[in-house]
């Protein structure tokens, strides 16, 4: 009998992140479930001893790294990274877009794939063999009014992705990425309360597709980013 895979999951606290905990969970996955917020781990998560909580700052490098070597010291590998960390926030017109917008989304949707790529491909290379699932995002394919930092940034994630995939495909390791369009939050409800929220996609419905694709069922899968966008057109 195989052993169980063991699934890093960053911004595990969120909605999203949540869902794909709970996903992984009924397959069987012990989970390493990294977010800054060490109390929202715990309130979301039972402790258990195939879970592993890691309180860390994905814009620490050095933090990342120490985290994801206690993952590797206590489960002996990571054989799927879901980096769900990042994030959306409406910016001025590009004219106007400040330094600070710029780097706030630039460092929460792509420096953070960066370091925790630093920290969990060399492992999957010795291995030979790993999956790593990043989010994207459907605004990253066209600019809009007041998102051209965010639309860039989530484009460079994109294109990271894409560029990892191209490194990494012949060693083993599968990267890919989801674009998905309003994800069904109450954050996103609460913003948009008029909309159709059941046009928008479930997070246990990505879920279901981030977790095809850190599976041995997407092998054949390497540097696509998939639209998940639910019925929004």
């Amino acid at each position: 009998m195989s052993a169980p895979q063991t699934v890093l999951i960053t911004g595990a606290a969120g909605h999203l992140g949540q869902a794909v905990a709970a996903a992984f969970r009924q397959r069987g996955a012990r989970l390493v479930l990294a977010d800054r917020r060490l109390d929202a781990l715990k309130a979301a998560f039972d402790h258990a001893d195939d879970v592993l909580l890691l309180p860390i700052d994905l814009m620490d490098r050095d933090g990342v790294q120490a985290g994801v070597q206690q993952a590797l010291d206590r489960f002996g590998a990571i054989d799927a990274c879901c980096h769900i960390a990042g994030g959306f926030r409406m910016g001025e017109s590009v004219h106007e877009t400040s330094a600070a917008t710029w780097d706030f989304l630039m460092d929460l949707n792509a420096r953070t794939l960066i370091n925790v790529a630093s920290a969990v491909v060399p492992a999957m290379i010795q291995r030979g063999r790993g999956r790593i699932v990043t989010i994207g995002a459907g605004a990253a394919l066209k600019g809009g009014a007041h998102m051209g930092a965010y639309a860039a940034s989530k484009s460079a994630l994109i294109r990271l992705t894409e560029s990892m995939s191209a490194e990494l495909k012949h060693q083993g390791i599968n990267v890919n990425c989801v674009m998905p369009s309003i994800i069904d939050t109450p954050d996103n409800r609460a913003a948009m309360p008029d909309a159709d929220a059941s046009r928008w996609v479930a997070p246990a419905a990505l879920a279901d597709v981030i977790a095809f694709l850190a599976s041995d069922g997407a092998a054949a899968i390497h540097g696509a980013a998939i639209p998940v966008t639910g019925l929004v057109d």
